[in-house]
């Protein structure tokens, strides 16, 4: 069975990808998830506010000390701590590069382009084989309209293209107004890829203490829905790669998003879960289904569900939801 797939103009082994996550933090980790079969790791995200907290203490170290004599190294506050997060970041990716074959795309999450140029492009020397750029960006501001919240993800996307060489894919959240086209403007802006879906955090309420707790909960196969409608239509209709995310369990939604026209499927909860071996069950998994479906290759099914393939396309309409409402 080949498994081999294209990503953002990279040769993967396999379609199965290491969404970003805390477990690649530890380059140990990025050793098993390619001995257990991984296309590619996507790192654990470098949050905006990150680069703007390391800056900001930098600068306060120069203010403390810029009168004091040079030979008086002791009385710097800690400046080897500075960047630490940052610096080392760039130190997993440069070891990552040494001990494995397979692509390392860095991630960068934020919601404006301040401090992304710079660190995209470290991250580029550093040797990441690409970047994933994921912006969490809630527009709360009841003035703030659609087309600025759609401007803000072109204007990024322009300037971070504009510094780096490497392939650089937008993590989207499925709430624009017209989800379709701003899949195409960012892939006309210069965006290598489109990774859907991003799962925004979403508070809950203690309605006993009266406080908003932070939760976040593994994803769960159920969400797979909403991304494979989008990855149907968008298949072949955008000059970009096209990555899942969402509800990657095992091995049935990875086939299922590769049907629908994904090059890559993108898993973290269940790694979480069933551990990084679990990679190679999903991987067996896939070519048990294959054998079964006489597929010799992933390029043989890929896009074969998509809207553009698929025998009657008003499936993925509204014809289709009230064909299921009548025969209820």
């Amino acid at each position: 069975m080949n498994l081999q797939t294209n990503y953002l103009g990279l040769k993967l082994r396999s379609p199965i990808v290491v969404s970003a996550c805390p477990l690649s933090e530890n380059v140990d980790n990025i050793v098993q998830m390619e001995d257990m079969g991984a296309g590619a790791v996507v790192l654990f995200s470098l949050f905006e506010e990150q680069i703007k907290r390391e800056s900001a203490y930098y600068e306060s170290v120069l203010a403390a000390t810029s009168n004091s004599f040079p030979e008086a190294q002791d009385y710097f506050p800690g400046l080897d701590d500075y960047r630490v997060g940052s610096d080392q970041y760039l130190e997993i990716i440069r070891q990552a590069k040494e001990q494995v074959d397979m692509p390392i795309i860095g991630s960068l999450n934020g919601i404006t382009d301040a401090g992304w140029i710079e660190y995209a492009q470290l991250m580029e020397e550093a040797g990441a084989d690409g970047l994933e750029v994921n912006v969490f960006y809630i527009p709360a501001d009841l003035e703030m309209e659609g087309v600025a919240v759609e401007q803000r993800y072109l204007d990024i996307v322009r300037r971070i293209k504009a510094n780096v060489q490497i392939p650089v894919a937008v993590k989207l959240n499925p709430y624009f107004s017209a989800m379709g086209n701003m899949a195409r403007q960012l892939a006309l802006a210069g965006a290598d890829g489109l990774v859907l879906f991003n799962r925004f955090y979403q508070p809950d309420f203690n309605i006993y203490e009266l406080k908003v707790n932070p939760s976040l909960e593994f994803s769960d196969a159920s969400e797979i829905r909403l991304p494979l409608l989008w990855l149907s239509v968008l298949s072949g209709r955008v000059n970009a790669s096209l990555a899942a995310t969402t509800g990657v369990q095992s091995a049935t939604e990875v086939a299922k998003y590769l049907l629908a026209g994904a090059d890559v499927t993108m898993t973290a909860s269940a790694l979480y879960k069933y551990g990084i071996g679990y990679l190679e069950t999903m991987h067996d998994d896939l070519r048990t289904w294959m054998r079964r479906m006489k597929f010799e290759s992933v390029e043989a099914f890929k896009g074969l569900m998509s809207q553009r393939n698929i025998a009657d396309p008003s499936a993925f309409e509204r014809a289709n939801y009230i064909r299921i409402l009548e025969g209820v």
